[in-house]
């Protein structure tokens, strides 16, 4: 492992997990390492934990030995230790080092692969830790009623209308949700579900 900066560094790959999302922040990293456009590969809307990213296996598929591969951050390479690994395997069978910011990681070093596994380590906690705090804030709102969920495109009233009309047989199911202002098939079910499941054990 070295903290030093190659003279030329052969690829960079950057990632977004969402096509909401945009590369501008990594890609200035890229240019102020003076990589050319044509050896940066990019992936829009693939997980870190998801190894189907097109861009990174034209990036690997690029690389040769004595080459280096640039990333912006670890997380954007991989997400799971799992994952890292198996990139690691790959670069240390083609003989080709990984730069994660200023440091350039050899998959030939023991050090550095011990190194680079800590903070693929450090890097699954950190994502297994918001995932739990996410759930955990979910689960708070949802107690304090502040989750509510989908909400029912039908008022009470209006799913006693339908569970009645459906009840008379009068009416086809698209009948009633052409009445009730455009409602899906499926809506008018779960409408008539909704009315039984507050009424059950009362006589319709």
């Amino acid at each position: 492992m070295t903290t030093e900066t190659p003279a030329s560094i052969t690829c960079f790959y950057a990632r977004v997990s969402t096509a909401a999302q945009d590369l501008s922040r990594q890609l200035a990293y890229a240019a102020d390492l003076s990589i050319p456009e044509d050896r940066i590969y990019t992936d829009h809307g693939y997980t870190g934990t998801n190894r189907d990213r097109p861009g990174l296996a034209q990036a690997l598929a690029a690389v040769r030995s004595g080459d280096v591969l640039a990333v912006h951050s670890m997380d954007r390479l991989a997400r799971s230790l799992k994952d890292l690994l198996a990139i690691s395997e790959t670069l240390h069978e083609r003989g080709v080092k990984l730069q994660v910011g200023a440091t350039i990681y050899d998959p030939a070093d023991p050090v550095g692969v011990l190194l680079w596994q800590m903070l693929g380590l450090i890097g699954e906690f950190e994502h297994s830790l918001i995932v739990a705090r996410t759930r955990q804030g979910l689960e708070v709102a949802r107690a304090q009623g502040r989750l509510r969920g989908k909400q029912p495109k039908t008022t009470p009233a209006q799913d006693a209308l339908i569970a009645s009309m459906l009840d008379s047989g009068e009416h086809t199911v698209a009948e009633i949700g052409a009445l009730m202002g455009g409602l899906s098939r499926a809506s008018v079910y779960r409408a008539r579900d909704r009315y039984r499941s507050a009424h059950r054990g009362e006589a319709l």
